[in-house]
């Protein structure tokens, strides 16, 4: 059988969607996705009014087919060569250099839980943030806390530019929007009070000259769930996604979607009808919301964009911004006899362009590919071609649905320069790394095949090699252009009944690839860490990662479960055990090209009576390491409630200083 190690990868988002479409009985063949159609479009359609935006979404219902073309503006696009974006150090501080969020693009910043400049620390600190003076760190202090007046919101992400602090998160508004905001009185004569929390997403801006005490100087707020962001240079770019509910709406009119930016007043703003867009092709029950500030003029108002649509993943170079959605088709069958033969799900993903402007966003264009993405890092932008990598079909299956695995080449007007399909059929796409005129992918379903693919020519990519291990890798990080880490799961293979087999995860596994010859890629170092159930935020947020080649340094919490005897008699065991808690905190390795991957030592913030306390099960505490950053020879690591200061060689402790809330 080899069914998959048991890692659900569907995003929420996409469950929303294909429930939707499902619903309103949206269908299409699995031959009708082509990825070299391509049609011009101007510019996109306005929603106009209430009652339009009821009819596009009722006429969604009568679509005889899902997919539709890969569209683009007739506007030029900048070529731009993105280099690749490892662990980077930032600019040195007092003669010392410090860590950086490790970012997909180099000049594309992300918002991460901790941050620092070199002399401070920056910290999401459960519902407050932490600004921690690190350096000396004999003195290490807390030199200012800052808490939320408003107790429905929940910082999630931060950024520090300068003296400038942004702070991202959700905000759940728990009474309705004052009718008094909405500056049209024919749809505010009709609206209904919410009968939910309405679910906000917010950016706090503060001055922090002082790091004592950080100055609030403004606010902007889009109406919908937390999405993404990113920040080029002065530019700072939100999003957030909107659910509308469909059959809500026919019985009663709601609201259009609200923003607010303090900088222009404190009252909310109703998107105008007329100046909401929507793709055509893609006509779903969600709001996309686009707000680009720029952080040099605090008194220029937010410009926010909304479209008719939805979106799940975002992927950003310096000069664009990409947004993707996955749409699924359920079909319908004809009957044979009395029986309806299932066909599963096909799936396309379209992706939406934006052109990054100082301050703002203008909307490019689409484009289609057959299959679905795992994540970012199955995006890329090289030299004015976008490159995306999917999975189609399902693993589980052995007939004509099986899975297959494709990359496909779209050139700066969003149409095909060129495609590879049916990569490792009857496998899926646990992780791709795009590298210059190359690309790393990782496919899985008994064994890891690691794959290395040639762009250099968009027309016509091909696959240089591959290699066949045990186990998966999740993330994808370059240690320089000839050698890949990867962080993922050991696997093993045993047999279920008959002659099936199925494969069953175990430890984490992080090992170097050499790929110097492309032809062979190399295994050349590997290390296992605990049993089955040991986990890392690393294999879910690459943010986890501290790494620096200079400083032959890798390092990234994680959770270690191991097993103390089998419950099962020798021979008998079906499957291996789940291992019992014995350890989190932040692995440190040496890594260099002549050693590999040794240990450097184990840091952990819990006590004796902690691990005691937490017993066989995973230990959730306010002392569990979530990030390490290094600032000259010194090793910081962080937890809610603690942060230590560790010497970078020897990791011996150096200070300790209490966050937690007395």
């Amino acid at each position: 059988m080899g069914l998959p190690t048991g890692k659900w990868r569907t995003p929420l988002a996409g469950i929303l969607v294909a429930f939707f479409l499902a619903a309103v009985g949206l269908v299409g063949g699995r031959a009708g996705i082509s990825p070299s159609q391509a049609s011009a479009q101007a510019d996109l359609p306005v929603v106009g009014s209430y009652e339009n935006l009821v009819k596009l979404l009722e006429k969604a219902q009568g679509y005889n087919t899902l997919y539709g073309r890969l569209t683009t503006d007739n506007m030029a696009v900048k070529e731009s060569s993105q280099a690749v974006a490892p662990q980077a150090a930032g600019e040195p501080a007092n003669g010392m250099d410090f860590s950086a969020t490790n970012l997909q693009v180099a000049g594309v910043d992300e918002g991460d839980l901790v941050k620092t400049d070199g002399l401070y620390i920056y910290q999401v600190n459960q519902d407050r943030i932490s600004i921690i003076k690190a350096q000396p760190a004999e003195n290490l202090a807390l030199a200012a806390a800052i808490r939320f007046n408003d107790r429905g919101f929940t910082p999630s992400e931060l950024y520090v530019d300068g003296d400038r602090l942004i702070v991202v998160g959700n905000y759940t508004n728990p009474e309705p929007y004052p009718l008094s905001n909405y500056k049209n009185e024919q749809i505010q004569s009709r609206i209904y009070p919410p009968i939910y929390p309405i679910p906000l997403t917010r950016a706090i801006i503060y001055d922090i000259t002082d790091r004592s005490r950080p100055l609030e100087v403004r606010q902007v707020e889009l109406e919908g769930n937390y999405l993404s962001s990113r920040k080029v240079g002065s530019s700072f770019y939100l999003l957030s996604s909107k659910y509308i509910n469909f059959y809500y709406i026919q019985q009663q009119p709601i609201e259009p979607p609200m923003w607010r930016d303090t900088a222009q007043g404190e009252g909310y703003v109703a998107e105008k009808y007329e100046d909401i867009r929507y793709f055509p092709d893609c006509i779903n029950p969600n709001y996309l919301m686009v707000a680009a500030v720029n952080l040099d003029q605090p008194g220029r108002a937010a410009e926010v964009s909304t479209y008719l649509g939805s979106g799940q993943e975002v992927y950003a170079s310096t000069e664009n911004l990409y947004v993707a959605v996955q749409k699924q088709d359920y079909g319908i069958q004809p009957l044979v006899g009395e029986m309806v033969p299932y066909r599963p799900a096909d799936s396309a993903t379209t992706v939406y362009k934006f052109e990054l402007v100082p301050g703002g966003v203008r909307y490019f264009g689409s484009g289609q590919v057959p299959g679905r993405i795992l994540n970012q890092f199955s995006m890329d932008e090289h030299e004015g071609y976008f490159r995306i990598a999917t999975t189609r079909g399902e693993a589980w299956r052995t007939d004509q649905y099986t899975s297959s695995n494709n990359v496909y080449i779209l050139d700066n007007k969003l149409q095909l320069a060129g495609r590879l399909e049916n990569i490792a059929p009857g496998e899926s796409i646990y992780s791709t790394r795009f590298m210059g005129d190359r690309a790393y992918m990782v496919t899985f379903k008994k064994v890891d095949p690691f794959f290395v693919l040639d762009l250099s020519n968009p027309a016509s990519p091909q696959i240089l090699g591959k290699l066949k291990i045990p186990g998966y890798s999740d993330y994808l990080h370059p240690y320089d252009e000839n050698h890949i880490i990867g962080f993922g799961k050991d696997t093993v293979e045993l047999k279920t009944w008959g002659d099936e087999s199925q494969a069953y995860y175990l430890g984490m596994k992080v090992a170097i690839f050499d790929v110097s010859d492309v032809a062979n890629p190399v295994e050349m170092s590997k290390v296992l860490i605990g049993d089955r159930g040991t986990d890392s935020e690393l294999l879910h947020n690459h943010k986890a990662l501290l790494f620096s080649a200079s400083r032959n340094l890798l390092a990234f919490p994680v959770t270690v479960m191991e097993v103390q005897s089998s419950k099962a008699a020798p021979g008998t065991q079906p499957f291996p055990d789940y291992g019992s808690f014995s350890f989190q905190g932040l692995y440190v390795y040496n890594i260099d090209l002549v050693n590999g991957l040794q240990l450097r030592g184990r840091i952990t913030h819990l006590s004796p009576q902690d691990y005691q306390a937490a017993g066989d099960s995973w230990y959730r505490s306010g002392r569990n390491i979530e990030r390490a950053v290094y600032i000259g020879d010194t090793l910081y690591t962080l937890s809610a409630d603690l942060v230590q200061a560790h010497d970078l060689g020897s990791l011996a402790l150096q200070q300790s200083l209490s966050l937690a809330v007395k």
